[in-house]
């Protein structure tokens, strides 16, 4: 291998003046070409303002302002097409006539900071000369200059539009590959139980003495879950199609202890609950999710279901806890893939759909919030995170 690359030399050799300035416009390294141009030593320029070292002047040190302040402000590139700065003949005094184009590049450390500034120099007086009178004195250095800053809005505009197409291009990707997965989640989840219910029915059809009531039984315990499923499907729907219900003010304590009374779960329920944790959302679908994470509870618990309700400003935490056999690190996200089914699960509850805690991440989200597995030794906590609604606390 060659030696290292002295990016120091190559820096200096280069033939356009260069400065680099800190993000508050110091002056940290001049390279010889900047330096012959401007009859100055190093010693001269380095620790000072960028603004002030060069003995600019005024409208070129407000052009020179604004466009690094641009560059600071944004990390991006910022180019002035046309700027006069007259420099020193070598005889002290004497000036010559010089026009610039000015780019300004940011530099960015490992942490994602801006830590410097390179400022390019091009001196485009030549361009000037050949450029043909045209009616009064300074008017082909307005013509040239108002030109090249029509060509640099365009060429912003064009970008900018074009950064704009590439988001919708991905956006449209994006839903197109979501209503396909949905599709074949869809398809997918509703194949088996068709198919049990086509198999029974075909048992029935070549057995006609047979006693038809277990037949029927089976029956219903299909139809009840392809009604499940068709349900879950409708809600995932309408989540990403319809306009959202309106929302309203829901204190979370008050919505489990109702859905509790309501809709009272098959095993023991303990309950910790603060007051006053509210969050702006429709009750409706809050009460969904809700309901879809006690009945994953039910499925997987051993002895009893935990419901928390609190708040850490500026977030709410509604949180159902089981004490079953938990949640492998590896799949603590494959569980909210829709139709996306344990082992456990399907042993526990071969009749579940796979869609109720997707769904519950959908409408979390929905409201700025998420539903997520936390830690919990010896069984599963699943968490929504919703913001709190503004006055609460």
């Amino acid at each position: 291998m060659g030696d290292a690359l002295d990016y120091a030399a190559v820096f200096n050799v280069t033939p356009t003046p260069c400065t680099v300035v800190t993000p508050d416009l110091t002056i940290v390294a001049v390279n010889d070409a900047c330096l012959r141009t401007t009859h100055l030593s190093r010693p001269d320029v380095i620790g000072r303002s960028v603004l002030t070292a060069f003995s600019s002047p005024p409208a070129f040190v407000e052009t020179l302002r604004a466009s690094l302040e641009h560059v600071a402000r944004t990390g991006t590139v910022d180019v002035v097409p046309l700027l006069r700065h007259d420099i020193e003949s070598g005889r002290r005094g004497a000036y010559e006539e010089r026009y610039w184009t000015l780019v300004h590049v940011p530099v960015f450390g490992r942490d994602g900071e801006l830590s410097w500034i390179v400022c390019w120099a091009e001196d485009v007086t030549a361009l000037m000369e050949d450029t043909p009178p045209v009616g009064e004195p300074g008017e082909p250095e307005a013509h040239l200059y108002y030109r090249a800053r029509d060509l640099l809005e365009l060429s912003t505009r064009l970008k900018r539009a074009y950064r704009q197409e590439q988001r919708t291009v991905s956006a449209l990707h994006e839903a197109i590959e979501h209503q396909q997965r949905f599709l074949f989640d869809a398809t997918h989840d509703l194949r088996n139980p068709i198919t049990g219910l086509m198999t029974e029915l075909e048992v029935a059809l070549t057995e006609p003495e047979a006693d038809l009531r277990p037949v029927l039984h089976k029956l219903r315990r299909d139809v009840e879950r392809l009604d499940d499923i068709v349900a879950d499907l409708l809600v995932l729907a309408r989540l990403y199609t319809a306009t959202p219900p309106a929302t309203d003010r829901v204190d979370l304590a008050r919505l489990v202890m109702e859905e509790l009374e309501s809709h009272p779960p098959s095993v023991e329920v303990v309950t910790r609950l603060d007051s006053g944790v509210v969050v702006r959302a429709s009750r409706v679908r809050l009460a969904r999710v809700l309901s879809n994470l006690v009945a994953n509870a039910e499925r997987h618990t051993t002895s009893r279901i935990e419901i928390v309700v609190r708040a850490e400003p500026p977030s709410a935490f509604l949180e159902v806890v089981d004490d079953g056999s938990g949640i492998a690190p590896e799949d603590r996200e494959k569980i909210f893939q829709r139709a996306y089914r344990g082992l456990d699960a399907r042993t526990r509850d071969p009749g579940g759909s796979g869609f109720g805690l997707a769904i519950g991440r959908e409408i979390a989200q929905a409201y700025g919030g998420d539903l997520y597995a936390a830690d919990q030794p010896g069984g599963a906590r699943l968490v929504m995170r919703l913001p709190l609604a503004p006055g609460t606390g």
